[in-house]
């Protein structure tokens, strides 16, 4: 197993923001260390972060690598290190049966990050739209992407306010919504094609 491989699997990115100094409140939001944030932006969850206001994203050795300027196979080792995970030898089996087995909390994590992902990219898209598309004049006839943006952009950001700060059970009726019918994967197909349209 390769040192990356082992460092995602024990390490999660909040342990690691949590150990080099990051506050994380309940909500899994902290001050974003890369750039002046005076009010938290910084979304951190067990396998990923993502700055709302630099768009600062990535896995733990991602932002161990942007924290103290290293490159990628340093921040690993560093990781390795700080955490005491020994590359020669092999994880231990507890570690082993948790990564392989997907708990149903893993995988309501999962559904919630496509959620959260792909809801973030429909609301920038929405925001675009209604500024690109505003009718200029009065007798102007509406584009039909700004009156999409408008009627939808309300929803999107509620939605995104639950997922960011609801709790578990609110979160999850969230995620059972817009995974039912396969509504997220047809808007993530949806968001594809207009990026390939663009």
């Amino acid at each position: 197993m390769d040192i990356f491989t082992m460092v995602k699997a024990a390490v999660t990115v909040r342990q690691a923001a949590e150990h080099y100094g990051l506050q994380v409140n309940r909500n899994g939001m902290a001050l974003c260390p890369f750039h002046n944030d005076r009010h938290p932006s910084l979304y951190v969850s067990d396998d990923h972060y993502h700055c709302f206001a630099c768009g600062e994203h990535g896995d733990v050795i991602d932002l161990t690598a942007k924290l103290f300027d290293l490159r990628l196979y340093d921040a690993a080792r560093k990781l390795a290190s700080d955490f005491h995970l020994a590359p020669d030898k092999p994880l231990p089996e507890s570690i082993r049966q948790k990564w392989k087995q997907k708990t149903k909390a893993q995988q309501l994590r999962e559904n919630e990050q496509l959620c959260f992902s792909v809801l973030n990219e429909y609301r920038r898209l929405l925001l675009d739209w209604k500024k690109r598309y505003a009718p200029q004049a009065p007798e102007d006839s509406l584009d039909k992407r700004f009156v999409e943006a408008c009627h939808r952009l309300p929803w999107v950001e509620y939605q995104l306010d639950i997922l960011l700060q609801g709790d578990s059970y609110e979160r999850s009726e969230v995620v059972s919504e817009l995974t039912a019918d396969g509504y997220i994967r047809k808007l993530q197909a949806r968001l594809r094609e207009e990026r390939y349209h663009e």
